[in-house]
């Protein structure tokens, strides 16, 4: 369905850091932020970024 455009360093990365954006809605403030850690998790989970694609970047080698 989508061509994959991330290394594992970067999904990794991501994950963790949507992780703790979310988490932060639940235990800490309740930002928007938790949004953007939803979006970080569905990309790192799908191992594809539209916005690497729309730009014409791939951390995949």
């Amino acid at each position: 369905m989508f061509a994959a455009n991330l290394h594992s360093f970067d999904r990794i990365a991501r994950l963790v850091l949507g992780l703790a954006l979310v988490s932060l809605v639940f235990i800490g403030p309740q930002t928007p932020w938790g949004y953007v850690g939803v979006i970080l998790i569905a990309t790192a989970l799908i191992n594809f970024c539209p916005i690497y694609k729309i730009i014409g970047v791939s951390t995949r080698k």
